[in-house]
């Protein structure tokens, strides 16, 4: 079973779809307990980074999320839910800690030469470590859908299995253990993306 975190996040009907028809049984999960048993956890997310850490906190599934990552089990976040993963972002003045599983913060496109700030549309990915688990059968160069205006910058490069380039190049996806994460909306990419969800599962079920 793979728990699915709801704290009030826009896309999760649309990530619960994907899910289920890539074979997963998933469970909808608001509290620490709903977690705890499940072989996988995925965190989605859209809007502001601060909305999303103090809606896991008062939760009770910030310190959750945490114990399940050092319980070695998959974990997947997804857009907010990857810059959720780093130690802060300078989104609006951000004040609020990230989950600090990754060093690194989140910062914002440059923006310049009549680049659009959001990204909002499809968008290559260049797969720059083709060992990750979640890339597996999936080619490099593939297109995937994005909508952000910011995006983490991890001090540690080894940990970044794709790259992608919209006006800077930046990391669109980390790895490191059993932590997973995309800038990307797998639950919008269409094949690539059901792949990639896919694979997750096929981790999700080993465990």
């Amino acid at each position: 079973m793979i728990a699915l975190i709801d704290y009030g996040s826009g896309n999760l009907r649309s990530v619960h779809k994907a899910l289920l028809k890539v074979g997963a049984e998933v469970r909808i999960s608001r509290t620490p307990e709903e977690i705890a048993d499940a072989r996988a956890v995925v965190l989605p997310g859209v809007g502001a980074f601060d909305d999303c850490m103090q809606a896991l906190e008062k939760q009770a599934l910030l310190e959750a999320s945490r114990r399940f990552i050092r319980s070695g089990r998959p974990f997947l976040g997804i857009c907010v839910g990857y810059q959720a993963l780093f130690e802060k972002s300078e989104e609006f003045n951000s004040c609020a800690a990230g989950m600090g599983v990754f060093q690194g913060k989140v910062v914002r496109f440059r923006g310049g030469d009549g680049l659009k700030i959001p990204q909002i549309g499809w968008n290559q990915i260049d797969i720059v470590n083709p060992e990750c688990p979640l890339f597996q059968g999936i080619p490099t160069g593939s297109y995937v859908y994005f909508v952000h205006s910011f995006f983490p910058k991890p001090e540690d490069p080894s940990i970044v299995p794709t790259s992608t380039s919209y006006g800077e190049t930046f990391a669109s996806s980390v790895w490191r253990d059993n932590v997973y994460a995309t800038q990307f909306h797998p639950e919008k990419s269409q094949k690539i993306g059901l792949q990639l969800l896919k694979n997750f599962v096929g981790l999700a079920n080993r465990q």
